[in-house]
């Protein structure tokens, strides 16, 4: 009975034997023609492999230019067989499972072979000036037919969607791949001109730009690692506040449920909505820092405890913006406390001067305190809050969004169950999706 896994390799292990039977019904003795070229390629190839990027699972080789180049100015099966002894070359290095070996073999066979065709039927000569944009763009469409063969092969062994692999390993590197076509497409136009001199040139070029593509991809890790360590750690935060003091935890639930709905209704986009989302979660952060005698007061503070309690949307953002990409959310934390007349705090913005998030957020929090039951204060009735709500729009509150808000009030489109734990759950698992605010942009 067959697996995946078996089924995969078999054909895999066909589309191999197609590839070295079409590249031998191709082949020409002056395709090997000049030898030295030929083995010049070869060891290109090979030496380069030593120095191969491993990035999200993936290996990424400089022998793939090398067999661009076998590709364009030796031809199809010449860069067939170099990029065949490349992958058993790197086997012996490697020791990849059998499985792996027919999937790399397959692919190292077909992209040099499609390549070289494609040259080939073109019926380019070398010195044309229309040679190096053929060379340009063959590099870059055999480059994806390498990535969706090998990621392929991957996403079909893990059950996982190739798209995931694809936003991930292979837009990260495009610009440095772009880089290399042009590279490959300048190196093939000198080989014309020059001879043997000008892949001595991209050897020591070659060399160069994969040490600088290894650095970047190690520089990417870090930060991906760095980001999910600090996501962690003010994921924990928040969880530790919601232990100490579960209304104001709840409370930012709320306030993120409320803030996302109305950024809904205002026709932001998704990122901006997961973006006022993750400020409502975060906004209180900064009452972390807070004593118990304030956090848990049930008595009028002391001005010296409302001088502390002024200072949580400044340290909440400080503390937010310490984690990378999380500068946006930052801001609005830091500004959920400003009013709309401009006497607010900490730093007296008014009107439009205010992050709109920010404004959304003030909105969701004055309501959400006002009708809560869990609350410091005793809790009004919708109505009510609505009559409030319109009192404060123009002082402390963005008129706009107080009738936004309203609006989706009374269409019976907004609810938050108070104190139900599940609820507060749902909202405060917001890890997965606030995660992609840490990580550096897809380029």
């Amino acid at each position: 009975m067959f697996t995946r896994a078996t089924a995969l390799a078999i054909g895999e292990a066909v589309v191999l034997v197609v590839a070295i039977v079409v590249a031998a019904l191709t082949s020409t003795a002056a395709d090997w023609d000049p030898p030295a070229l030929t083995v010049l390629l070869l060891g290109l190839a090979l030496a380069t492999d030593w120095f191969a990027v491993s990035h999200g699972g993936q290996r990424i080789s400089g022998s793939f230019l090398a067999l661009v180049l076998a590709a364009a100015l030796l031809g199809p099966a010449p860069a067939t067989a170099i990029g065949i002894a490349a992958v058993l070359f790197d086997q012996a290095r490697a020791h990849n499972p059998l499985p792996r070996l027919i999937a790399n073999l397959a692919a190292f066979a077909t992209f040099p072979l499609v390549g070289g065709l494609i040259i080939a039927a073109a019926d380019l000569q070398p010195e044309s000036a229309a040679f190096p944009l053929l060379v340009f763009a063959t590099f870059l469409f055999t480059n994806l037919l390498n990535f969706l063969m090998i990621g392929g092969h991957h996403a079909f062994e893990t059950r996982t969607p190739l798209a995931d692999g694809f936003r991930r390993i292979f837009l990260p590197v495009l610009p440095s791949e772009i880089l290399s076509a042009v590279l490959c497409a300048l190196v093939a136009t000198f080989y014309a001109r020059t001879g043997v001199e000008a892949i001595a040139l991209m050897l020591f070029v070659l060399l160069t730009f994969q040490y600088l593509l290894r650095e970047l991809l190690l520089s990417r890790d870090r930060a991906e690692r760095l980001a999910g360590l600090q996501l962690g750690v003010l994921i924990s935060m928040l969880e530790t506040l919601a232990l100490r003091d579960r209304m104001t935890a709840r409370h930012s639930a709320a306030v993120a449920r409320y803030a996302r709905a109305m950024a809904k209704a205002l026709g932001w986009s998704r990122e901006d909505q997961d973006l006022v989302h993750t400020a409502g979660l975060l906004h209180d952060i900064g009452k972390f820092a807070f004593p118990d005698s304030i956090l848990l007061a049930d008595s009028r503070l002391t001005d010296e405890q409302w001088l502390q309690v002024k200072r949580h949307p400044a340290d909440g953002a400080r503390i937010v913006r310490r984690i990378d990409g999380y500068a946006p959310v930052a801001e609005i934390v830091a500004a959920h406390h400003e009013r709309w007349d401009g006497r607010g705090y900490p730093s007296a913005l008014a009107g439009e001067a205010i992050p709109p998030g920010a404004r959304l957020i003030a909105v969701a929090d004055t309501y959400d305190v006002i009708t809560a039951r869990d609350s410091y204060r005793k809790p009004i009735s919708t109505d009510e809050a609505i009559a409030e709500l319109r009192r404060s729009a123009g002082g402390q509150l963005d008129p706009h969004v107080v009738e936004v808000f309203i609006g989706l009030l009374t269409a019976g489109d907004l609810s938050f169950g108070h104190g139900d734990d599940a609820d507060f759950e749902a909202e405060l698992g917001f890890g997965p999706r606030v995660h992609a605010h840490s990580l550096p942009r897809s380029r």
